[in-house]
């Protein structure tokens, strides 16, 4: 069997990953039966082998040299008694001290000093919910509890706080990335949220003085990514998607479904003219719109109390919302306090896309729900409205706005603050 040097990892014959380090004295390997790396080493004429229990490159490396160390403190100790038992011989003393041949490993029992990260992990979760209540969904809450409790303390669980570091956090992507969950591998998107929850998880370690301070846990080799627009219907797109929806409103495939379609219709157009996202159109409630006359437009539109990610705030629709949203009052002669849309009908939405084989725009990128508040934004910048005011109005950023919506959109482009061209100066001719 040939083992590799400087560190570099391959298989040999196919059953066993392999390192060498520390100028090729320790051997570090993991078989294809066992999750646990072993390590071994020749020493006084014969090879000394035990498992590291550790699953981790990176921790089973360090228990390996501190292995590594206490097996040659203890051989050295070895040669130096035998060296005296013989001398004493010499001088004729019969009892020769017995000493004991065993290698001694280190222990693996031992407890580790410090707080470990699932003591963090559950003072996070406990603490959480409690002081973000009413800034966060419960949904948001229960997410972080959920990465939590699936990957990050079968991973981190009985490990210090103070040896969770950049390195390890790394070999975490890696396992999440090879393996998966469930056969599933994941995102990079969940991969950026798993993060986010490790590194609140240790901002917590830190406020109670567990750690020195939280690591750098920032991907490596990141690169600025390539910034892509959000999915959104074109004017003509969304007149296609609109006109279907009316049509299977009017001709349901089945009968008893006609109120189901005529919903969804409304849903269609009262979305691309509120732009709001699909949560919050979601949580919204009758006693939550009124029709109002604008003071400033002079029109007649809806006033929306809105409940989602950003807590409480207001909307103001287009006029095409009025009907939508009268039809459904008429339709269901609800009371204040029940939902207008409740569930979205995803199934439903993806069946029409589809059949107009709208679901993916010309770059790949899904059309789902979320899409109709893309459109209501994109076409509010296409007819020249402020940005600062339709960020308001959405409840977001200007910068968001300018990232994802803005710099996809001819009409944000203003000709001729772009195409100027500096006037020259003739040269004064000198007078004869």
């Amino acid at each position: 069997m040939s083992y590799t040097h400087l560190g570099v990892a391959h298989v040999t014959n196919g059953t066993e990953t392999q390192h060498t380090f520390m100028d090729g004295k320790v051997h570090l390997y993991k078989r294809g039966n066992s999750r646990f790396w072993q390590c071994s080493t020749y020493m006084d004429g014969r090879n000394h082998r035990t498992s590291t229990k550790e699953e981790s490159l990176t921790l089973a490396k360090e228990f390996a040299k501190e292995w590594y160390m206490a097996t040659y403190v203890h051989s050295k100790s070895q040669q130096k008694a035998n060296r005296t038992a013989i001398f004493l011989k010499k001088f004729g003393q019969n009892e020769v001290p017995e000493f004991d041949r065993t290698v001694s490993h280190p222990k693996q029992s031992i407890q580790p000093k410090g707080h470990l990260f699932r003591e963090a992990a559950e003072k996070f979760i406990s603490e959480y919910g409690i002081i973000t209540e009413g800034q966060r969904s419960k949904s948001w809450t229960a997410q972080h509890e959920m990465r939590i409790k699936v990957h990050l303390i079968p991973f981190f669980g009985d490990k210090p706080l103070n040896q969770i570091t950049a390195g390890l956090v790394q070999e975490y992507r890696m396992q999440r990335s090879v393996n998966g969950h469930k056969g599933r591998k994941p995102s990079r998107s969940t991969l950026h949220h798993e993060s986010v929850t490790l590194r609140l998880v240790l901002k917590t370690a830190h406020r109670y003085g567990w750690i020195q301070q939280v690591p750098d846990i920032s991907a490596p080799y990141r690169t600025s990514g390539k910034v892509n627009h959000r999915a959104w219907f074109s004017p003509e797109e969304y007149k296609m998607f609109y006109e279907a929806t009316r049509e299977r409103a009017k001709n349901p495939p089945l009968k008893r479904h006609r109120s189901v379609w005529e919903d969804l219709h409304d849903y269609v157009l009262f979305m691309a003219n509120t732009g709001l996202r699909p949560d919050e159109a979601g949580r919204l409630e009758y006693r939550d719109v009124t029709i109002v006359t604008d003071q400033d437009s002079g029109e007649r539109l809806l006033e929306i109390e809105v409940r989602g990610k950003r807590g409480v705030g207001f909307c103001k629709s287009m006029k095409g919302a009025i009907h939508p949203f009268q039809r459904m009052q008429k339709r269901h002669n609800p009371k204040p306090t029940d939902k207008i849309f409740g569930k979205t009908r995803n199934d439903m939405i993806n069946q029409v896309l589809k059949e107009l084989n709208l679901k993916l725009d010309r770059d790949g990128n899904v059309r789902t729900a979320y899409s109709l508040r893309h459109t209501y934004i994109c076409m509010r910048l296409m007819e020249g409205a402020d940005i600062y005011q339709i960020a308001k109005n959405c409840r977001t950023s200007v910068e968001m706005i300018e990232q994802f919506y803005a710099s996809h959109l001819k009409n944000t482009l203003d000709a001729s603050a772009i195409n100027v061209r500096k006037s020259k100066k003739k040269p004064n001719k000198e007078a004869k």
